[in-house]
């Protein structure tokens, strides 16, 4: 029997349950220990309220994020509002500790503004507006955000200082493949509204850091995929970009030369099994004690390993040329970022 995943509550819903809360202490009720707000979808939820009191400039409220069974970093974290009565009839948001200021153009919210997105602004405006039409300053605050920011997308959207407060619908759907690929694609997003027009596209971190110490390269030029290259490689095609370099590791770049687009290791080959197939149509031998693709290259000498790297680089390309009609080149990497082989014209990013 398959028990169906739970699910939770996004930042946005969160920040707009909290907001509500504090207002509602602001406007003299009290207590307030649980608060009921419209979703999007126009459901009502009721969250549970950690506290809410009197400042010295208004009044705060916290609410404690539950993601569900979603493995999301920002669960059991504490979302703060902090609301203040103002001159204004609007409602005026703020970043607090913990929360991110957006640094760069090509996000839904403009530089020089806190990072509450479009989605989570609604929310909290409608949430507070079912206690008040005055004008309202709302500052929202995540403590621990600025240290949980470095292991999100953040730092590379140039959303500097924390965590965004996200959310479309208010709920966190387990595992969600859809957040990931909004995610990647809001760093295509940046890196064009940036001027970039040739992108690295790598794994993760190990080709990152390779790029970086190969190639000259922007803070936004390199996009991180994961798994998820059929669909980047889509926007890639539709984009208006000049070229692609594909930088990483042969354990996951080899699958994309089987046909592997998504490279999950539970929804795909093995990269020995393609990387056995591509090695042996260039006529080249890999003995079956080698269990990973670092193990087959580590005994070359290096005559043998640049040939082996380059038959797999050019397979690699020659996969994803089929989908992108922009010149793309492709280089590999070992675990320490050294230079295993390559196919097509790097000169752009030297």
């Amino acid at each position: 029997m398959t028990l169906a995943l739970r699910t939770g509550f996004t930042t946005g819903a969160c920040a707009a349950a909290a907001a509500k809360a504090a207002v509602l202490t602001l406007d003299g009720v009290s207590p307030v220990n649980a608060v009921e707000i419209p979703f999007p979808d126009g459901t009502r939820v009721t969250l549970p309220v950690v506290y809410a009191r009197p400042s010295e400039e208004g009044a705060e409220a916290a609410v404690r994020k539950y993601a569900g069974d979603d493995p999301d970093v920002t669960d059991g974290i504490m979302v703060i509002a902090a609301v203040a009565w103002n001159a204004s009839d609007d409602v005026v948001f703020a970043a607090g500790e913990g929360v991110g200021m957006v640094t760069r153009p090509g996000l839904q919210i403009p530089p020089g503004e806190p990072a509450i997105n479009p989605g989570p602004r609604r929310m909290i405006r409608s949430a507070v507006r079912e206690v008040t039409h005055a004008g309202l300053r709302i500052t929202i605050s995540i403590p621990g955000g600025r240290d949980l920011a470095v292991k999100t997308f953040n730092p590379r959207l140039g959303v500097v200082g924390g965590l965004s407060i996200l959310g479309t619908t208010g709920r966190v759907r387990p595992f969600s493949v859809s957040a990931l690929r909004e995610a990647i694609s809001c760093s295509l997003d940046v890196a064009l509204a940036c001027g970039v027009k040739s992108p690295v596209l790598v794994p993760g971190h190990i080709g990152e850091r390779a790029a970086r110490q190969h190639f000259v390269l922007t803070a936004e030029q390199v996009i991180h995929v994961g798994n998820e290259w059929g669909f980047i490689l889509k926007r890639a095609a539709e984009g208006k970009l000049d070229r692609v370099l594909i930088v990483g590791h042969p354990g996951k770049l080899a699958k994309l030369a089987g046909g592997e687009w998504d490279t999950h290791s539970a929804r795909s080959r093995s990269a020995m099994q393609i990387l056995r197939e591509v090695a042996c149509s260039f006529g080249i031998k890999i003995g079956p004690e080698s269990p990973t693709t670092e193990g087959v290259f580590e005994p070359l000498v290096d005559k043998d390993r640049r040939k082996l790297g380059d038959a797999i680089a050019g397979a690699v390309r020659d996969a994803v040329q089929e989908r992108v009609s922009k010149p793309v080149a492709v280089v590999l990497v070992n675990m320490r970022g050294d230079w295993l082989g390559s196919d097509g014209d790097v000169a752009a990013w030297l």
